[in-house]
């Protein structure tokens, strides 16, 4: 049995001891290594742009800040364990279009609820889409894709329904009125084969996944999706300078269980925004085909909504649905 004190606390000080040892941790972290999860395959994007974060905070912090992949349906898995875990800090996931943005439009019931169930950190970058056709397709261009579809069967290629690749797609559908099938796969690598070998005619894919095939000329870029060229295809025009008015990205950020603690949340967006500010960190996404993106929690909160917002009616208008 503890040793009574020499004297009675105050009621107020009594009340603020219990607290005492949440704060202390909460200064001291990370005391031990933190997980990482990637709700999607190793290789992806997603998965590239959150190593290369994780690594630099692991080397801020002094403490492991551990991959963990978690693929499968469509983000949910991974996100699942995210959403579940204690909200100490130790647990963080990679934020993307898909979990915090479409999916809740997609299936008709998810596992977690995106906007009450997570606490945002912050972005890393956007990562607009290369949309590449086969080289024996005689088209150079959008327009001519466009006029080539109408007397051709066309059909495009994504990793699964409310992927950032599904998406453009569905938008250059609604916006062009080009009959065009969407071929759902599970992974990039046959889905690249096949229209490599003209089995799918259009792919809206990540230009990191891409990029060498086409500089080797296996595959044909003919538009960037996203607001401005690529700085890795410098000479491939937007969708918008080629008369389609659509702008479409994939996204990925860092995000914690609802919960975690203000002050854990604050120097981990404070540490994520030095490392996308360094030259080198700067210098490899934007290498990669992405755009570094730094944002405030509140700026990353509304970013989310806002982009839940603008795919509601896209995905509603094709009636795609994921279960």
């Amino acid at each position: 049995m503890p040793p009574s004190l020499p004297f009675p606390l105050p009621r107020r000080a009594l009340l603020a001891t219990p607290l005492a040892a949440p704060a202390f941790a909460q200064a001291d972290y990370p005391s031990r290594p933190v997980r990482f999860i990637v709700p999607g395959p190793a290789g992806g994007a997603g998965d590239v742009l959150g190593r290369l974060v994780m690594e630099r905070l692991s080397a801020r912090f002094g403490q492991p800040f551990t991959v963990e992949n978690r693929p499968g349906a469509g983000t949910n898995i991974g996100m699942t364990v995210v959403a579940r875990a204690a909200p100490d800090g130790y647990m963080l996931g990679l934020a993307s279009i898909a979990a915090n943005a479409v999916n809740r439009w997609l299936y008709r019931s998810l596992p977690f609820n995106p906007e009450t169930d997570f606490a945002p950190i912050g972005m890393i970058a956007l990562v607009p889409n290369l949309m590449v056709i086969p080289p024996s397709v005689s088209a150079r261009n959008v327009q001519e894709f466009i006029a080539w579809g109408r007397a051709n069967r066309v059909a495009f290629g994504s990793v699964g329904a409310g992927s950032s690749q599904h998406l453009a797609g569905a938008q250059f559908v609604l916006a062009t009125g080009l009959d065009m099938t969407h071929v759902a796969y599970t992974a990039n690598g046959p889905m690249t084969t096949d229209l490599i070998e003209n089995r799918v005619q259009a792919l809206f894919q990540s230009i990191s996944a891409v990029a060498e095939l086409a500089r080797a000329g296996r595959v044909r870029p003919i538009a960037v999706t996203g607001e401005t060229r690529a700085p890795a295809f410098t000479d491939v025009p937007t969708m918008r300078e080629q008369g389609v008015d659509i702008v479409s990205t994939g996204w990925f950020g860092v995000c914690a269980p609802a919960g975690t603690p203000e002050p854990i949340l604050e120097r981990l967006n404070g540490a994520l925004n030095a490392i996308l500010a360094e030259p080198e960190i700067e210098a490899r996404i934007i290498q990669g085909g992405a755009v570094p993106r730094r944002a405030t929690r509140a700026e990353m909160a509304a970013f989310m909504g806002a982009e839940s917002a603008r795919w509601r009616p896209v995905i509603q208008a094709t009636g795609a649905t994921a279960d």
